[in-house]
């Protein structure tokens, strides 16, 4: 069974940094997309960005050249580097995978205050 352990949450202001990690564990095969979703209260849950091995990752308009994603492929590790944080950045954040089957996170609570 494929498990993901996030970590990396917390509170933060207005213009600082958080990072996140996410690591997969249990899976026999390829983890090859590996990708944070967040979900605010009221909200659909939405793509903040995604890294496909052998590809360039994607982001959500409203984090580019805030967020990097980036991923240790041995340990199928994928982080969120998040700087430059805005108060509408305030979700909890989902480590999203697919391998064989396609597995989320627990959820990570991040908040950034004004």
């Amino acid at each position: 069974q494929v498990r993901l352990v996030e970590s990396g949450g917390g509170l933060v202001q207005a213009g600082g940094s958080l990072r996140l990690s996410c690591t997969a564990s249990g899976s026999s095969f390829s983890i090859n997309l590996m990708a944070w979703y967040r979900q605010a209260p009221g909200n659909e849950r939405e793509l903040v960005a995604r890294i496909i091995t052998g590809s360039s990752p994607d982001y959500a308009d409203s984090v580019k050249g805030r967020f990097t994603i980036s991923r240790e492929n041995a340990e199928n590790t994928v982080y969120l580097q998040m700087d430059s944080l805005k108060p509408e950045d305030t979700a909890v954040y989902y480590c999203y995978a697919v391998g064989r089957h396609y597995y989320w996170g627990p959820g990570t609570q991040v908040s950034v205050s004004s």
